[in-house]
């Protein structure tokens, strides 16, 4: 019986998914992709007999079914999911179901959303000094979060925060990073559609934020990343600091100087 590989198709570019999801994708005999989240010209790795459906309109049920199928026949199984599938892909369900069928799966990573919109910004999240942490998040909304991991409980970090899923609810998500310690100025970007073609890009501080995204009709399929790296001076990384030792440099004492 053949394996099944869920598979990160990355965050739009199809040049940005793993030689190994490329290769997978054009031995698979049926693909599952996960409908608008995913371009479909990665569909074009696909051979000209795949059997490919969009999961869109599919529930859980159907998606387990038409895999055990495809399985069953012996035939190459990939499912196809948005960026890399451990984040927000509501994969462990299938998993699960697939480990009761006694199935054999394999998951492979891809490139997060939230990875292609700091390449889209030229962005370092993790600046010395400024922050050494990012936090990935969404904002309540269908789908619960507990309290304890809402914007306003986590804003307290100040730390470098990505927020998925949110971005048609941004007034509310400006008032609760404020209100949880963001300062109203502190900087804001949303990058909708990170490395796709129409990809956007719009700066601002969380004072104006919401305005310029509504100027620009963005209402979907966009990250927010909200924290000081995006505004401010920092430290130099010690990593390259003539003066710096480390176990493949010796630094330079201001003697030898």
């Amino acid at each position: 019986m053949n394996k099944v590989y869920i598979v990160g198709a990355g965050p739009g570019d199809p040049e940005l998914i793993t030689v190994k999801g490329q290769r997978l994708l054009q031995c698979a005999d049926v693909i599952i992709y996960a409908g608008s989240l995913v371009n479909p010209a990665l569909l074009d790795y696909a051979k000209p007999d795949c059997q490919i459906y969009n999961s869109a309109s599919m529930t859980l049920d159907e998606v387990i079914h038409t895999i055990e199928k495809a399985v069953s026949k012996n035939l190459n199984v990939v499912r196809l999911h948005t960026g890399d599938p451990a984040i927000y892909g509501a994969i462990q369900e299938q998993m699960d179901a697939l480990k009761k069928l006694a199935i054999s799966f394999e998951v492979i990573p891809g490139v997060s959303s939230f990875l292609a919109s700091a390449a889209a910004l030229k962005q370092e999240y993790t600046l010395p000094e400024i922050s050494q942490t990012v936090i990935i998040t969404r904002n309540a909304g269908r789908t619960p979060v507990p309290e304890r991991e809402s914007l306003k409980a986590l804003a307290a970090h100040k730390a470098t925060m990505c927020i998925f899923l949110s971005v048609h609810m941004l007034d509310e998500v400006v008032k609760e990073l404020t209100t949880g310690g963001y300062s109203p100025d502190t900087p804001i970007a949303v990058v909708q559609k990170a490395s796709w073609p129409e990809q956007k890009i719009v700066r601002g501080h969380l004072n104006n934020i919401a305005a310029k995204v509504k100027d620009q009709s963005i209402d979907r399929t966009a990250m927010i990343v909200v924290g000081n790296c995006l505004e401010s001076d920092y430290a130099l990384s010690r990593l390259y600091a003539p003066e710096f030792t480390h176990m493949y440099r010796k630094g330079t004492s201001a003697k030898d100087k």
